[in-house]
This record gives structure tokens, sequence and C-alpha cells, in this order.
């Protein structure tokens, strides 16, 4: 099976390094960014204003080396890959619930951005609530840690 994607556009946000990103976007709201959708692409958005969330996904491009087991940055414990949103993984997809603010044409302006500025753009799909959020969903390993705002090495 041979499986291929190209970009649909490219994320823009005040992040340079993976130091200056928020770990999730919810804890940073006021990070605005810009995502940029190909002209070639850009008929797909019509009605993408009715919404006031979005889902981006996108190309860790800038990911390290895969390790299906490591220590996370809310935990001392090691944990798999699968059980944790650490970027790098076998196929490099991320995925941030942001705030649609605006559409400019072929450029969406969001807030609670969480990505490395000029991140390659998958796709976007609209975060409807009544389909997305799950009342009776737990948060696994996460629930028994504590919260840390700024993870170690990333003050």
């Amino acid at each position: 099976m041979d499986i291929r994607m190209q970009p649909i556009g490219v994320i823009h946000s005040p992040f340079a390094t993976k130091d200056e990103c928020p770990i999730q976007g919810v804890y940073s709201p006021e990070s605005r960014g810009r995502v940029e959708v190909f002209s070639e692409h850009e008929a797909g958005l019509q009605d993408i204003e009715t919404f006031s969330h979005i889902y981006l996904l996108y190309l860790f491009d800038r990911a390290g080396k895969i390790e299906y087991v490591r220590k996370k940055l809310l935990d001392d414990a090691a944990h798999g890959i699968y059980a944790s949103r650490h970027p790098c993984r076998p196929n490099s997809i991320g995925m941030s619930i942001v705030e649609l603010k605006a559409r400019q044409g072929n450029i969406l302006v969001v807030d609670g951005i969480d990505v490395l500025d000029q991140t390659p753009l998958l796709d976007i799909k609209p975060y409807i609530p009544r389909h997305d959020h799950m009342n009776s969903a737990c948060e696994g390993w996460i629930a028994n840690v504590e919260f840390r705002p700024k993870p170690p090495g990333r003050e």
C-alpha cells in the first residue's frame, strides 16, 4: 500500500522553536496564528467561518527520533507513544483544536495555536460539539498527573 499526502497549506505561528511553543493551545488561548490554505484548495473553505473552532491536522515536520515508549513532558514516567500526544511518532501527524477568529480569503486567523511556524497543513475539520464532546471520556494516565503549566526545560 502506497499512501501519499500533500500539504493543503501552511500554518504560521509566532513559535520558531519547540521550547517557545505551548504544549497545548488551551493553555495559551491568546496565541494568534494564521492558517494559509493554498489557492487550489480555497474553495473547500466555503462556510468554514460558520464554526467557532476547527481541527488542524498537520505534519510534525521537525519531530525527532521515534521512541515507542518514552518519558513525557507532563510526567516523569514512561508511556507508550499512542497513549500520548508526543510529536515523535511513526506517521508524524499532529492535531490541534483552535478558535477560528476570521476568514480572510484563503487565510484563517486562529487563536490558541500550538504549532511551530511554517508547519505543513494536511487537513482542516470543523469542531462540532454535539459530535466531538464525549461526556463519559476519561483522561487515562494523565488524570493522575499534577498539571505543570511549564514542563521542565520549557520555561
